[in-house]
């Protein structure tokens, strides 16, 4: 059966070319035989195209047959050159045979599949092309998009290029504006130097002719003393002592005589008195004060209270928002009713205190950054604030409008005190320098270049007690412009605080330490206080000493207010749950009655007993 499927095979592909030949093989009419031989050359190609194709298609097919057929040549052989003489013989035979049918079928079964898998790889093969041509047309529209893009990136390029052209232009102008600035800056300064000489010039001509003027009235009322003094004053003794009189008329005349007479000497003596008196009290009222930005009223010295024993507080009397940004600094005047508070918000805000409420007074303005720390003075109708805009500016009271900004450090000025001697302020900044300034001069008068970031200062007679990041507090003799001590701390120092006679010295360091310091052994001894979650806060933490010298109080980094007893160094109480942040500074008023903390979610809490 195989081998008639062979031989079927064999003439099929015979008879299709026979009909091939027959159909192609036919002689042109005419034409001579060069013509002829391209023809049949022409149609020898194209039948060997074909064939070429179709063996392509059915080259496993053929490969199969091919098999097919030798296996039957090879049985067809075997069985003519052996015959088949016994029955054992033709058994195998007939075995064989069968076989080869099995392997037959199975060759015919494997041609079947494998002509389905053939269609199978025709229809991929078609999607495949399919395939193809569409990723063809997206090449082409990716091209496309290629040239569009590569003209707008030659487009980018040339206003980029334009672009450049207008940047050199304009960062040629913003070197020469830098150079010009760097020209008016040196012009200012040679300006500012000269504008401080021709003040100190001028203030020297008006010390010069006050002491003129004053000389000249000190002679005049020399010459009105001396003529005063050579004049005769008669006073009548019967105004003071009761005589007898006379009861004549002649007596009486004469009485009424000598009396016109004594009363005519006594007016004329009253009548110089009065001009001496004003003269001695105008020499010893004025005062030589040049270009003084001080008025008289403020340098006169007022009392202080004093405390002669400061309540602990137990209880929040109020809470408000004072600012709109965080709070830096908090400050009670000397007579204990107005507190001053400064925040990140660049104003300082005014407060009365009354019966145990704080009640907004007026804004300070004038600053261009945010303030740091704030003071009164002794009469407190000045206060005086450190900004971070590097400077420090005064206010009066009764005026919102700075009436005086002191200039002349290079960073944030991180504190600013009146002097004992209130014609002066001190200032300490991040620059490493502490400055003197005159307020009568509006000048600085003493530069101090210390070794570290001043963060707060304190002012005592005649020397200026500053404490440091480099975890040291200095104490500078004004007279000599020199460091007479240095005290070691434990830490950063976040704030420096005087006593209020000025013997003990309160420090707050970084390390989660106030260190108390008495100054009159300059040792250095101190006493530590120390509380269980008390951390401070930040490096501008401010702590302060109460009024009576008796107590400490500091803000935590957890919004508590700690208060220790000096006396046996132990916590006094905690004031807690009334601030949301860390605090950042802490004010006693001098009566003793009020304590105030403020921290940097712009809130501020009235502490007492009350």
């Amino acid at each position: 059966m195989a081998a008639d499927g062979v031989a079927s095979s064999r003439r099929t592909r015979t008879d299709s070319a026979g009909e091939s030949e027959r159909s192609c093989g036919f002689v042109v009419p005419g034409g001579d035989g060069g013509s002829g031989d391209t023809w049949r050359r022409h149609i020898v190609r194209q039948l060997k195209n074909r064939d070429r194709n179709q063996s392509d298609s059915f080259q496993d097919l053929i490969h199969f047959y091919s098999r097919l057929l030798d296996k039957s040549s090879l049985t067809n052989g075997i069985l003519s050159r052996r015959p088949c003489t016994d029955s054992s013989s033709v058994s195998s035979l007939l075995n064989q045979n069968d076989q080869l049918k099995n392997t037959t079928g199975e060759l015919a079964f494997q041609v079947l599949e494998l002509q389905q898998q053939i269609k199978i790889k025709l229809l991929v093969l078609d999607e495949q092309d399919s395939s193809l041509l569409a990723e063809r047309r997206r090449l082409a529209g990716a091209f496309d998009v290629r040239q569009e893009l590569q003209g707008r990136a030659v487009q980018v390029q040339e206003e980029n290029g334009a672009l450049k052209m207008e940047y050199d232009v304009l960062l040629e102008r913003q070197r020469g504006a830098e150079t010009r600035l760097r020209e008016e800056k040196v012009r200012e300064g040679h300006l500012l130097e000269d504008m401080i000489h021709l003040k100190r010039q001028a203030a020297a001509r008006m010390n010069s002719r006050n002491e003129r003027r004053s000389r000249a009235r000190e002679a005049n009322l020399q010459k009105e003393l001396q003529s005063a003094a050579r004049s005769k004053v008669a006073i009548d003794s019967s105004s003071s002592a009761p005589t007898s009189r006379s009861t004549s008329p002649k007596n009486e005349h004469q009485d009424k005589s000598a009396e016109r007479r004594h009363t005519r000497l006594f007016r004329s003596a009253s009548a110089t008195s009065p001009r001496i008196l004003t003269s001695i009290r105008q020499l010893f009222d004025r005062k030589r004060r040049g270009h003084s930005v001080c008025s008289l009223e403020e340098d006169q010295m007022s009392p202080v209270g004093i405390c002669l024993s400061a309540r602990v507080p137990a209880r929040a009397l109020q809470v408000l928002e004072a600012h709109e940004q965080g709070i830096n600094t908090v400050r009670f005047s000397s007579s204990s009713d107005l507190l001053a508070t400064g925040g990140t918000d660049r104003v300082i805000k005014l407060w009365d205190v009354r019966a145990g409420s704080l009640t907004h007074r007026a804004t300070l303005d004038g600053s261009t950054e945010g303030i740091t720390c704030v003071d009164f003075d002794s009469a407190g109708s000045r206060i005086l604030a450190a900004s971070s805009d590097k400077s420090a500016l005064l206010w009066r009271l009764d005026d919102s409008v700075p009436k005086l900004t002191l200039t002349g450090h290079s960073r944030k000025v991180t504190a600013a005190r009146f002097s004992p001697s209130l014609h002066q302020v001190v200032t300490g900044s991040a620059d490493r320098t502490i400055r003197l300034w005159d307020l009568h001069r509006a000048a600085c008068v003493q530069v101090v270049d210390v070794a570290s970031y001043c963060s707060d200062l304190v002012c005592s007679e005649n020397f200026i007690i500053s404490g440091h990041y480099d975890c040291k507090i200095r104490v500078w003799d004004t007279r000599a412009v020199s460091c007479v001590q240095e005290l070691p701390a434990q830490g950063k120092v976040t704030s420096l605080d005087l006593s209020s006679d000025h013997r003990q010295l309160l420090s707050c360091c970084r390390d989660d330490c106030l260190q108390l310091v008495d100054l009159r052994r300059w040792s250095n001894d101190r006493t530590c206080f120390r509380a269980e979650g008390f951390k401070c806060g930040s490096d501008s933490t401010k702590a302060v000493i109460s009024p009576d010298g008796c107590f400490l109080a500091a803000g935590s980094a957890d919004g508590t207010v700690y208060i220790w007893n000096v006396s046996n160094g132990n916590l006094e109480t905690r004031l807690p749950d009334k601030h949301s942040s860390s605090i950042s500074a802490v004010s006693w008023s001098l009566s003793g009655e009020y304590v105030v903390s403020v921290d940097k979610s712009r809130r501020a809490v009235l502490w007492s007993d009350i």
